[in-house]
This record gives structure tokens, sequence and C-alpha cells, in this order.
């Protein structure tokens, strides 16, 4: 699936906000420390992939009750699901001066759907934009950081309902935000996972 960014203002994939605050000192000292062993915007970008995916894992899969959804606080308390995980990739992304948005699928959930945060990039010279998934990996789940073709946590299944959304947001949705926000621990925030964008 080819991403469609929302805006063709690039500078808005770069900015810092309240949720990708990737000027706080914790985003810029896992990015120096992610920076020192890569030697171009591929490796570090890479890097910063397997760092989110591999570091902070994915609190229904450790049993985390704290909810994180800041960029900031996810990388110091090493715990979010999707979205959360995906603010913090955008972050360190962006505090490298590569441009990222956020992704979304709709994927089937026993009777119905929910909506699963994805990332994506522009690296400098490749003239596309990249979908990742920093979800974190589990037995059936082998995400990996590829731009000759996606690897991501699950493939799209319409047949159950299931799509990608074209659009490359450059701020969290309101929903999104909103569930996050909202809950209190991770039970809540189960209850409140919204089932799409619609």
């Amino acid at each position: 699936m080819e991403p469609v960014p929302e805006t063709a203002d690039l500078s808005a994939y770069l900015r810092a906000d309240d949720v990708i605050d990737h000027g706080h000192p914790q985003v810029r000292r896992t990015a120096a420390l992610l920076r020192s062993g890569a030697s171009n915007p591929y490796e570090y970008a890479k890097a910063a992939f397997v760092h989110v995916r591999d570091e902070v894992p994915h609190s229904f899969d450790s049993g985390d009750d704290r909810v994180s959804w800041r960029a900031s606080d996810v990388l110091s308390t090493r715990n979010g699901i999707c979205y959360a995980k995906s603010h913090a990739l955008a972050a360190l992304l962006r505090a490298e001066g590569i441009p990222a948005g956020l992704c979304y699928q709709r994927l089937a959930d026993g009777g119905g759907t929910v909506l699963h945060g994805l990332v994506a990039l522009l690296l400098p010279g490749s003239g596309r934009w990249s979908r990742q998934d920093p979800r974190g990996n589990k037995p059936g789940v082998d995400a990996r950081f590829r731009l000759d073709r996606e690897q991501l946590a699950f493939a799209v299944r319409p047949e159950c309902g299931e799509l990608d959304y074209p659009a490359v947001y450059a701020a969290p949705p309101a929903q999104v935000l909103a569930a996050l926000r909202g809950s209190a621990d991770r039970a809540e925030l189960a209850a409140r996972l919204p089932a799409g964008l619609e």
C-alpha cells in the first residue's frame, strides 16, 4: 500500500508537539545513542526502529498496567501499546531530521475491529514514504525494517473487514489520544481502543 501524506507541508512531519516531543532530553539522549552507531540516515532509522520494537515491550504482551502516550514517557518507562510505540519512533526519527508520520490499520478483533498504529517515514533520497511497524515481535508476529517491501506485524485481510488507511498523519487522530489519555490502566485502555478512524 502506498502511504499518502495528509499534507504536502513536509515540515509538519518534522515538528515537535506534546505527543511527539522530540526536543525532550530523554528523546535526545536516546537519539544520540542510536546515532553514534549509525553512519547514515538509513542505518539510524533502522536502529531507531529496532530499539523501539525490541527495547520497549508492548504493554499487552508484557502485562504492564501503565499507560504511556508521550514519546519521551514511552522511552523512559519502556512501555506502551502500538500507538505509543509509534509516537516514540516518530519522535526519534524527527529528532534526526527524518520526516515521520503516523499510519493506521483496522484489524479484526473478536467480533469487531480495532485500530492498529504504525509509522511512515521518508528517508532522504528515497522519494517515497515507507510504513514500518514497531509494535514488537512475538510468536506469529515478525515485523522488520524494510524499504523494498512492507513487513508489518499484521497483513490486512479484507474478507474480515480489515483495511489499511492510506493517510500519513502528522499528529495522532483525536480518538487515539482520547483512548490513551483517558485510560488509568491497561484494562481500561483495552476497553477504550478505537475500532477504526471512521
